[in-house]
């Protein structure tokens, strides 16, 4: 009798591209190889999907192209950095590895980095989002996805006034924007409680249900061939002269090529191979309940105390917050009670009569803000695919399609330089 994984995969010997990480970018990346022409075999630790893809807000952003490191949020880290309940948190401990990687963020907290990382984020977002849009019609992905924009609503007015600034300056990066003012925005908007004073509205931007998202994905590469192995850890991955040897929790697998992209476990298995991932496990919540009967009507972000709000026919979530704790996975109560209370100062209707999930995730930062995509260092047949911070699922199917066309010699649609993996070599 042939072996078979888990979801009946047949144990083949020997594949031609393996890729570690059953998350959207690993899937992203299966069907785009599938679609040149390549086989592929998908291997995850757990269930396709589990990991920061499930959570998450599922916001569809270009409008994020700004980096998290900008100036000014230095200053505002540290008054955030041991509070708890702030958008930001680091929790005190010893962890050298984590203090450098803070230094070097902060050393780009300034105009000239913003600008070089906002670029090269815009030029995979950018890409994304049309094609995203291509992949749900082109393979019917039933995953709510809806192209209707997304909000920026605030009460401070100085926060406001900063947005708008930087909201002038996006127009370059080919970000659209519109500005309301608050009594404007509070007539268009009747899920909001007074005392708005002014939003801006991103109408490129889209959401979707991420779970949903992962798993027609992991459907449609199913069904054009791929294999897909659960609750298959890798544990070694070796390479010999015509490709790579992968130690797993089901057997040995061999292939032509590797694509590693365990976001936030990223460093730890690539450190086997002598490479450098400087990638921190940023903590991120989210709380899913049955949808209140007034929802926004599109999804929003609350600025004022960084909360994202996205509504979907089959539920409602507020999630956000980073915090940099490793990788630990107890669900923090007082942040997640700051989802709650940042809502009930914007919206009527803030949460759900029932909550189906209450969540925490690692979002995979780098310092510079930018994924690692491209081949290894030093390594012929092993690529990397990694790094995407909060923009994961955003950045999706712009990923899958660079790391097929450069794995299979094709003259990729935007210079994928920024994002090589030498740059941390």
């Amino acid at each position: 009798m042939t072996p078979t994984g888990g979801n009946g995969a047949v144990k083949s010997p020997h594949d031609d591209v393996l890729i570690l990480g059953g998350g959207a970018i690993g899937l992203a990346t299966a069907l785009a190889l599938l679609d040149a022409g390549r086989g592929v075999r998908v291997m995850d630790a757990g269930a396709v999907g589990g990991g920061a893809s499930h959570g998450n807000c599922g916001t569809i952003t270009p409008s994020h192209a700004p980096p998290l490191a900008a100036p000014g949020v230095v200053a505002q880290a540290l008054r955030w950095m041991f509070t708890p309940d702030a958008p930001l948190y680091l929790k005190p401990r010893v962890d050298p590895a984590l203090w450098h990687w803070l230094l070097r963020f902060a050393a780009r907290c300034n105009a000239r980095d913003w600008r070089t990382s906002t670029q090269a984020r815009s030029a995979l977002l950018n890409d994304a989002r049309p094609r995203l849009a291509d992949w749900v019609g082109r393979y019917d992905l039933a995953c709510e996805f809806e192209e209707e924009g997304l909000d920026y609503v605030f009460r401070d007015p100085r926060k406001f006034q900063q947005y708008v600034d930087e909201a002038a300056m996006l127009a370059e990066f080919g970000i659209a924007t519109e500005v309301f003012d608050g009594a404007a925005y509070e007539r268009d908007e009747p899920a909001m409680l007074p005392g708005v004073t002014g939003a801006i509205r991103f109408p490129g931007d889209a959401r979707l249900r991420p779970d949903r998202y992962v798993a027609e994905l992991a459907r449609v590469v199913r069904e054009r061939g791929g294999l897909i192995e659960e609750q298959c850890r890798v544990d070694r991955l070796d390479t010999t002269k015509t490709g790579v040897r992968l130690t797993t929790s089901q057997g040995t697998r061999e292939g032509r090529e590797a694509v590693i992209a365990l976001g936030a476990w990223t460093p730890a298995f690539v450190r086997t191979l002598g490479l450098k991932a400087p990638i921190q496990p940023g903590k991120g919540y989210s709380i899913t309940y049955s949808r209140p009967a007034l929802v926004p009507r599109r999804p929003m972000v609350l600025k004022d105390r960084s909360v994202c709000v996205t509504v979907w026919d089959s539920g409602f979530r507020l999630g956000s917050t980073m915090e940099f704790s490793g990788h630990d996975d107890t669900l923090n109560e007082t942040r997640l009670s700051a989802l709650e209370r940042g809502a009930r100062e914007f919206l009527r209707e803030p949460v759900g009569a029932e909550v189906h999930e209450r969540w925490c995730g690692w979002r995979p930062m780098t310092w510079d803000d930018l994924p690692l995509l491209g081949r290894a260092p030093r390594h012929e047949h092993v690529w990397l695919a990694a790094g995407h911070g909060m923009l994961g699922i955003s950045m999706s199917s712009a990923t899958g399609q660079l790391m097929a066309d450069l794995m299979t010699g094709r003259t990729p649609a935007f210079d994928p330089t920024p994002y090589r993996p030498e740059r941390f070599a």
